[in-house]
């Protein structure tokens, strides 16, 4: 497994692809929603078995945090460690970019899965795109 820092078209449009099987067809999330304005300003990843894309995620800076987003895993691959490796590179990219802090809105089902990663819980529960999240920070 190889997590990269996306550079060039191919390899986004690698990220849309993961993203759009587990959120959009997956979880029902509208296609609209899931692809959204930030997506320019966002620095966006892929994980690669060899070279088929099988997560993505992205990192925007907001408020002084690197703000985690669209953290996904084919749903073959998931509980392979391959999550942790996503966001420990998407973390490692952050500092080297100057942030000490992290904040991601988690859905409620991967709560388990930050905490274990040194996030704490920091709200309510609330809905995004009909699914329950919280919001989750780490320094």
């Amino acid at each position: 497994m190889k997590v990269i820092v996306v550079d060039n078209e191919a390899q986004l449009q690698d990220a849309y692809s993961v993203r759009t099987t587990v959120f959009v067809e997956e979880q029902k999330v509208p296609e609209e929603e899931e692809i959204d304005q930030f997506e320019k300003e966002a620095t966006h990843f892929v994980v690669y078995d060899d070279n088929k894309p099988v997560g993505a995620g992205r990192l925007r800076v907001v408020d002084g945090y690197g703000k985690v987003e669209r953290i996904c895993i084919l749903k073959s691959y998931r509980t392979k460690g391959i999550g942790k490796l996503l966001m420990e590179e998407i973390e490692a990219v952050g500092r080297q970019n100057g942030l000490t802090k992290f904040k991601l809105n988690a859905q409620t089902q991967a709560e388990k899965f930050y905490k274990s990663l040194n996030y704490e819980t920091v709200s309510g529960e609330f809905l995004d795109a009909g699914i329950p999240h919280v919001t989750m920070t780490k320094s």
